[in-house]
């Protein structure tokens, strides 16, 4: 189903300027590797002004498959939208009745049989992200992100980045569906926070009040249910609340465990200080909520099948995203308010902002992002490009406040480290009372949401009926984990790794950044109709959510 649309409170930057700085980084690439030299050459072209409505929402629904409620649900706290809606109902734009992303309706089995198993896993491990950094900093005419992460230096053993730029690895439940390794890539992400968050109140570097912050932050957006805050009626429940590393009340100044005592190191976080600590005290802690200044690292690697945790040293992308504004509630209302003023008034999606410095939605975040060149070297995205980040970042109803990755974080010290799905636990929703995998696999009938993954209906849809105690044997008390349910053979992730290749060697990302082995069936060429046929077979379900019952 589609995702809704956003527009942001703050007006565009100015055309000319936007083409003025790509341009001026094109001249300057000369032969050698610009980054900037793509967006620059496709400044000025319209596009699809729906590139926000991703692939799968236009997934076909036969049968009563439904992948549509991950997304599309009821909405909570700050997230009012409710789009469940949008499960029964393609509501579409005209403009955007015929399928964009042909991409997944093509073979591109012939062009990975063309080449070898030894060249796949000689490209994949080539780093382009390193030289990425260093065309960037570089560039004095380019005022967007410039990956400051040193990866080559490593994390350390509580997932922070060794060279000090405050980054930490989040270690999360990837979301179900299409973001399963199964289907196509890894990722991995990092979080930080900005220097008053990692200062004590004298202005000194300090490891601890950073820690807190982050576990204070891990409680706000990652709790099922908002925590009462400091000054709320009644007693917290002592039950409830966020497992978290080991922290300071003292620093903190507040009981955060709610055990009537401030203590050097709890690991709980049953109600929420009115404010964070040390050098950000004066910044309120909001439920479900990012401070503004919150940065969020994400890549999106291939497949490397003889890595534990798949995740290969080449990069497909590098997104990036930055809480410039932290609107308050009564803006976060309006802005909702507007969105569906301009869906009923049949306007397409507009997000301030360009290339260069990435696009803004409605609710603070502004988002950038980079993509392999048809040689796979990391080049920034088109305005296009970036336009495809849009609808999941800023007009989906499951989100909490408009990410996923931290709110599906393993709680406490374990989810503070590279990503790994080794040994983690297919745990339900929040408010679910079944793995998620397996209510996943249930509902969409198929692996995707397309139900063109082969190697997991074979695994786990044997005679075409769900085996539901093999999945049951990833989720807590079986024998296995999320690893084993949802990570490619070797056989099937080089071929994705291969089939992606032929997809990079195209250039043609305005259809699609998605590949499937073979074509596609389960996804529509054009939408006829309205109606999904899921309200008519009782198929909807209203119980997304991105929160986890750990």
């Amino acid at each position: 189903m589609p995702a809704r649309r956003a527009r942001l409170l703050s007006a565009p930057l100015a055309f000319a300027a936007v083409s003025a700085v790509l341009a001026a980084g094109a001249r300057c690439g000369g032969g050698g590797y610009d980054p900037l030299a793509t967006a620059a050459a496709r400044a000025g072209r319209a596009g699809n002004p729906e590139a926000s409505i991703p692939p799968m929402c236009y997934a076909t629904t036969a049968g009563g498959a439904n992948g549509c409620w991950t997304c599309h649900t009821i909405g909570i706290g700050p997230n009012t939208l409710a789009d469940h809606e949008l499960q029964r109902e393609y509501a579409f734009s005209d403009a955007a009745r015929k399928n964009p992303w042909t991409n997944l309706l093509e073979d591109l089995s012939a062009a990975a049989a063309r080449t070898s198993d030894a060249e796949i896993l000689e490209y994949i491990r080539e780093d382009n992200y390193a030289p990425l950094r260093e065309a960037l900093a570089a560039r004095r005419d380019y005022p967007g992100y410039v990956p400051d992460l040193d990866l080559g230096a490593g994390l350390d053993e509580e997932g922070f980045a060794r060279d000090g730029s405050g980054f930490r690895a989040v270690r999360y439940k990837p979301f179900p569906g299409s973001f399963w390794p199964t289907n196509g890539s890894a990722g991995d992400v990092f979080l930080r926070l900005p220097a008053a968050f990692r200062e004590d109140a004298s202005g000194a570097p300090s490891r601890e009040v950073y820690k807190l912050n982050l576990a204070l932050l891990e409680a706000a957006i990652a709790s099922p249910s908002p925590l009462p805050r400091e000054g709320a009626a009644g007693p917290a429940d002592a039950a409830a609340g966020r497992e978290v590393e080991p922290v300071s009340e003292i620093l903190a100044g507040f009981d955060l465990d709610g055990d009537g005592a401030l203590e050097p190191a709890v690991t709980r976080v049953v109600r929420l200080p009115a404010r964070y600590a040390g050098g950000a005290a004066g910044v309120p802690v909001r439920a479900w909520l990012y401070p503004r200044g919150a940065e969020l690292l994400h890549s999106v690697r291939y497949l490397d099948p003889d890595r534990p945790a798949l995740l290969a040293a080449r990069m497909k992308e590098l997104r990036y995203a930055r809480k410039v504004d932290e609107p308050d509630d009564w803006a976060i209302a309006r802005a909702y308010e507007r969105e569906a003023e301009e869906k009923d008034e049949g306007q397409p999606p507009f997000h301030p902002g360009g290339p260069e410095v990435g696009l803004r939605n409605a609710f603070g975040w502004q988002i950038q992002a980079f993509i392999e060149d048809e040689q796979g070297r990391l080049r920034l995205q088109t305005a296009e490009e970036h336009r495809a980040c849009m609808g999941c970042h800023g007009a989906v109803g499951v989100t909490v406040d408009h990410t996923f990755s931290l709110a599906r974080k393993v709680p406490g010290a374990a989810g503070w480290r590279h990503q790994d799905l080794r040994g983690m636990p297919d745990v339900p929703q929040a408010g679910h009372a079944e793995p998620e995998v397996l209510t996943y696999l249930r509902r969409a009938r198929g692996a995707d949401d397309y139900r063109g993954n082969a190697e997991m209906l074979a695994r786990f849809f044997p005679g075409g009926a769900l085996d539901e105690a093999e999945v049951r044997r990833g989720a807590p008390g079986g024998d296995r984990d999320l690893a084993y349910l949802v990570a490619p053979s070797r056989e099937r992730a080089l071929l994705l790794d291969k089939a992606y290749r032929a997809l990079v060697r195209m250039q043609r990302f305005e259809a699609g950044r998605d590949v499937a082995l073979g074509p596609a069936t389960g996804i529509l060429r054009v939408v006829e109709g309205e109606s999904t046929g899921l309200g008519e077979a009782q198929r909807v379900y209203l119980d997304g959510r991105a929160h986890l019952a750990w």
